[in-house]
Formats: C-alpha cells, structure tokens, sequence
C-alpha cells in the first residue's frame, strides 16, 4: 500500500446485495451509513497519503447530507466526491449520489481531520 498523489476525486457505484423494503426512510438510513465511505480519503488523495498510514491522525469532524429525491438503495446509485480545499490540518469533501437515470438524488459535504502525527 503506497499511495501516490493523485487528483482530489473518485467515483464509486453502491448498492444492496438483494431487495429491499419499500420504507424509504431506511434507503435514507443506509444511504447515510455509506455516504461515509472513501469519504474522507477524496482529501487525502493529492497528498499521497492513505488514512491506513499510522503516522497519519485523521478523523471527520462533521458530515451532512440533503436528500433531493426518492431512491432506492437495493439500485445501482453513483457517488461522485470531490476535495476543492485540502490545507492546514482540514479537508473539505463533497458529495453527490446520482441514480442510473442521472438525476441527483442526495448530496453530503464532510470536513474532515488530516494530519501527520506529532
């Protein structure tokens, strides 16, 4: 594992492994619980660090989320995240989920904690 910088995006496809229920506050709930991965690391990218690097202290410091439009998480749904500002111990990350017709169905921004240890 020895990460190279790299530009401060990625791109990562979710879904269920089966079907789920028809509450839409629980595609909301785990919409929210994934929203959170590779999160942080949209930060960390241009620095050639990985947060797995023990001499690295990373944490997030606060995570949001606005739900646009009805989804459904057992779908295939796009999470493009990008990091316009990573500087002076803090990343900032942003989010947004689209579904396969290309609407927008939720967006998150995160700042985050990231620093080499002292």
């Amino acid at each position: 594992m020895k990460p190279e910088p790299r530009p401060p995006y990625k791109q990562s496809w979710f879904r269920t492994q089966g079907h789920l229920p028809d509450d839409p506050v629980l595609h909301r709930c785990l919409l929210t619980y994934a929203s959170d991965f590779s999160f942080l690391g949209t930060s960390l990218n241009p620095h050639g660090v990985s947060f797995m690097n023990k001499k690295m202290q990373v944490a997030s410091l606060d995570h949001s989320i606005w739900f646009h439009r009805e989804f459904r998480m057992d779908e295939w749904l796009l999470y493009d995240k990008d990091s316009p500002s990573a500087s002076g111990g803090r990343g900032f990350n942003r989010g947004n989920f689209f579904d396969r017709q290309g609407r927008l169905v939720a967006s998150t921004t995160q700042e985050a904690l990231i620093r080499q240890r002292g």
